[in-house]
């Protein structure tokens, strides 16, 4: 029996670089937009005992089948000192159906996360920003910093939390500025990566033209913008599905504020050229993104050739 790679994030911090990640995901997008990937609908097991919750994200994307199994538990660092987002990715040969690899999750699901957000910027704001405000400056902060550095050079950094330490932190590890939420709200790109299920960012706040990564609200009921944002911005979702159940789409919807016929598309849709990313240079875009199983197989069978090439990892009679 073929043997399976056992990889741990120590094996694939060298591998795991930012371009390699930014390439991935704008391929799974690609493919997203041109029904080429084939992804069910991601699965919850929610644990509000435990304030938290799992899910299970299976995909096919380019010859590559996979499975992550990730949780959400927001008080982690809190209470256990262990991080608030854990994964295991299962990366197998859809041929035999053998396991090809089991290797750490938490590092890809970060980098592909922020390469999401990257990805959006280049092809919903369409140009290289002059300042980039983070509301959240969490472990989320850094990657989706890294993605927009690999891609430009030369903006401003704004640094916004409800935790004034963090944002410090923040700041002084970056080179950016600490200021309000406000502030942040005001640069051309927004982050948003916040755990909130209450509004953060007033459409006030929001300069014309702005882009919006909204990156946080990826379960039921979070919600990260105020309502007026979606209202008067040209809204593009990773899925559809996903949004609906779990984006920052979800809680305006479920109270009838927002409906899909005001949605703009996807942003696979944008990548693959069936739709134009702007109307007019003063628009407002927002990028609502949940996460995606297909971003994951395509970052996840990178990774496992690359480790194959460098003889890295533990192989292992598994099954």
């Amino acid at each position: 029996m073929p043997e399976t790679l056992v990889l741990t994030r120590k094996d694939l911090q060298p591998l795991c670089s930012m371009p390699l990640a930014l390439e991935a995901v704008e391929a799974a997008f690609r493919a997203h937009g041109e029904g080429r990937a084939r992804m069910p609908s991601k699965v919850y097991l929610p644990l509000p005992e435990y304030r938290g919750d799992f899910r299970a994200m299976p995909a096919f994307l380019d010859g590559a089948a996979g499975v992550k199994w990730v949780n959400s538990h927001p008080d982690n660092p809190r209470k256990h000192g262990l991080p608030s987002v854990t994964g295991v990715y299962i990366l197998s040969d859809p041929d035999t159906a053998q396991p090809l690899a089991i290797m750490d999750a938490t590092l890809l699901t970060a980098m592909r996360t922020g390469a999401a957000a990257g990805v959006a910027t280049k092809y919903l704001l369409g140009h290289a920003p002059r300042s980039i405000g983070f509301v959240g400056c969490g472990v989320q902060a850094r990657p989706l910093l890294a993605a927009h550095r690999a891609q430009w050079q030369g903006f401003e950094i704004l640094c916004a939390d409800l935790v004034p330490a963090a944002a410090q932190a923040f700041a002084a590890e970056v080179g950016g500025r600490v200021v309000s939420v406000a502030e942040a709200a005001g640069a051309e790109v927004v982050n948003t990566s916040t755990p909130s299920t209450a509004p953060v960012v007033e459409r006030a706040w929001l300069a014309p033209g702005a882009h919006v990564n909204a990156m946080g609200a990826d379960g039921p009921g979070k919600q990260e913008l105020e309502g007026e944002v979606l209202q008067a911005a040209r809204v593009f979702v990773d899925d559809l599905d996903q949004a609906i159940h779990s984006g920052e789409i979800n809680v305006p919807m479920h109270h009838g504020h927002y409906s899909r016929m005001q949605l703009a598309g996807t942003l696979g849709e944008v990548i693959a050229g069936k739709l134009p990313a702007r109307t007019g240079a003063a628009e407002i875009t927002v990028f609502d993104s949940t996460g995606l199983a297909i971003q994951d197989v395509a970052l996840a069978r990178r990774l496992y050739d690359a480790a194959r090439a460098s003889g890295v990892g533990m192989s292992v009679a598994l099954v």
